[in-house]
């Protein structure tokens, strides 16, 4: 009879606990926990923004945002891990421009860039600055140019990994402007910045977040922006244009993704939240101390700014010779 009575209860609580996830997989979305995965490390610009976003988001769907970093090889781990995850909406990935950087160097990928990431939402974009160290002779970016001429293989410019988005940053600034250089790639952008502050290393593409206060305090000295526009937060230094650079321009956006196969309505919904959360006055104010600007997509236009710049970070990545 115990033995009777205790498959019985077994089996009660068996059906009540499929039961129970019947419920949950047949709720409206979200009705739970939702997990977001960024592939770098913590404290880093693609950390810091996509974090500042998703503590909104939680509160705008009414569930919580359990962040995970799980960085490496450039972003790719922690993104195969979403790619490859349950496409049912509680699975997210924010990610950066990195995301259309790393086909071109890492030839054995378990994902497709393209093919197994939805994109969701375009949070915004910042500019990198190139920053030198004080003690180098160079007041303008075209001082710097004519010495790295003059000087073949002289120069050195630090970045957060091969492939990173700093790092092709630099590398479009080098071939535009006609130099050689030695790369050398950190893991963190804490240690690029300890050596430039130490004159270890020539040039750095620093994330604006980052290189402000050390630009206020006058402790590094700022040449140019990456983007085609000036930082408002810089308003002397100057774009690659009015530096004579053709095909020199460069930004990270900062955008979320979700596996390929998640719900249309899903990705829709996270999307029209989203955007709600980017419109609020004070997320907005926080974005412009982190020198991040606006760039509004649909989840279409992602999709197309995705397979532009897989195209154009691999021609970049060839002639700059750039391997993994």
């Amino acid at each position: 009879m115990n033995r009777l009575l205790r498959y019985a209860l077994l089996a009660a609580c068996l059906f009540a606990s499929t039961i129970a996830q019947a419920e949950t997989l047949s709720a409206p979305w979200p009705s739970r926990l939702i997990k977001a995965t960024i592939p770098f490390g913590a404290g880093s610009a693609a950390d810091v923004v996509p974090r500042l976003v998703f503590d909104r988001l939680a509160a705008e769907l009414g569930q919580p945002i359990v962040i995970e970093n799980r960085a490496g090889a450039g972003g790719t781990l922690g993104t195969a891990l979403v790619a490859k995850a349950e496409p049912d909406g509680y699975n997210i990935l924010a990610n950066s421009s990195a995301l259309t950087i790393a086909p071109a160097i890492y030839s054995r990928l378990s994902f497709d860039t393209a093919g197994d990431l939805a994109s969701t939402l375009m949070i915004g974009r910042s500019a990198n600055v190139m920053i030198v160290p004080l003690a180098r002779p160079w007041k303008s970016v075209q001082d710097f140019i004519a010495d790295a001429r003059a000087k073949p293989g002289s120069i050195s410019f630090g970045s957060v990994g091969i492939g990173s988005a700093v790092h092709i940053s630099a590398e479009k600034f080098r071939l535009a402007a006609g130099f050689e250089a030695t790369h050398v790639p950190y893991r963190g952008g804490a240690e690029v910045i300890t050596d430039i502050l130490g004159g270890r290393i020539d040039f750095y593409f620093c994330p604006v977040a980052t290189a402000l206060p050390l630009i206020r305090e006058g402790r590094v000295r700022a040449l140019l922006v990456s983007t085609e526009k000036r930082v408002a937060d810089l308003p002397d230094v100057p774009t690659p244009q009015e530096a004579g650079l053709k095909n020199a321009e460069s930004a990270i956006w900062f955008g979320v993704f979700m596996p390929a196969k998640t719900p249309r309505d899903i990705v829709e919904k996270f999307h029209a939240a989203g955007m709600r959360v980017l419109n609020d006055p004070a997320v907005q104010a926080s974005f412009r101390q982190l020198g991040v600007e606006p760039m509004p997509m649909t989840p279409q236009q992602m999709d197309e700014l995705i397979r532009r710049e897989l195209v154009a970070n691999l021609d970049v990545i060839k002639a700059a010779g750039i391997q993994q």
